[in-house]
């Protein structure tokens, strides 16, 4: 038995003698066969490992789109929960509340009632004001015209009373006898001038003569202007034509000539 295994040994020996290097390089090749075996499954894990990493972010994508929208769901109806809340508060509100609210209504609008009735009167009092303005005017002026047309002849006869001297009409004796025609003449003529202003007055026309009086440009009319030291400046002291008012209103401007000492 001993000399069997001691034989079978160096049998064994001599087998690896005569292998060599060539075994191990065998030895190495197989190593390497056996390492691309376990490598080849490795590689062929990488896309597999890309496909699941994707797979996974694709997922995790729409897990976060999904709780946004449930995120937006949940605001929206928050939103609506409170517009309902509103609503029914302001349904549920207490019918004193109502009324009140009522009355404020009612009495904003008859403040503006109010408000334009009182412009409404202002404008009709206003209207009839103004109303019996142009009635009384037109009632007051209507005789203008006419009245201006009458006024040349009013002052002919001032024209012709004046042109009679005096010295005729007081005269006594023969001389008397002699001017009655004139004298019977002249009163017949003042008392047709008498009886004119007479009628003027009651239709509100009025002569007025300036003489002495300080010049108004509103009431005058100056024809020439003259200096005289005994007289005041800028006073009337000569009228060619008198004046006339209708109602207060001048119809007529007094032509006259003013003293002018500066």
């Amino acid at each position: 038995m001993l000399q069997r295994t001691i034989s079978t040994a160096s049998r064994a020996l001599r087998s690896t003698a005569h292998l060599g290097t060539a075994g191990i390089q065998r030895q190495f090749q197989g190593a390497a066969a056996r390492t691309q075996l376990f490598q080849i499954p490795v590689t062929a894990s990488r896309p597999l490992a890309a496909r699941t990493a994707r797979w996974y972010s694709s997922e995790a994508e729409a897990k976060n789109g999904e709780e946004a929208k449930k995120e937006e769901k949940k605001e929206e109806s928050k939103e609506g929960s409170e517009e309902v809340k509103k609503e029914g508060e302001e349904k549920t509100e207490s019918p004193e509340e109502a009324l009140k609210k009522q009355l404020e209504a009612k009495e904003a609008e008859v403040r503006e009632f109010k408000d334009r009735w009182m412009r409404a009167v202002a404008e009709f009092q206003n209207l009839q004001t103004r109303t019996q303005a142009e009635v009384k005017a037109a009632k007051e002026f209507a005789i203008q015209r006419f009245a201006k047309d009458l006024l040349d002849t009013v002052d002919n006869f001032e024209r012709a009373l004046g042109a009679v001297p005096q010295e005729k009409l007081q005269a006594t004796g023969d001389d008397q006898n002699s001017n009655k025609d004139l004298i019977s003449l002249y009163e017949g003529i003042k008392m047709i001038e008498t009886v004119m202003l007479s009628t003027f007055k009651k239709h509100g026309i009025e002569r007025f003569d300036p003489v002495g009086e300080v010049f108004n440009p509103q009431e005058h009319e100056a024809t020439f202007m003259a200096a005289m030291p005994d007289k005041e400046h800028n006073t009337v002291f000569h009228v060619q034509s008198k004046g006339f008012k209708l109602n207060g209103r001048v119809l007529r401007a007094a032509k006259v000539g003013v003293v002018k000492n500066k």
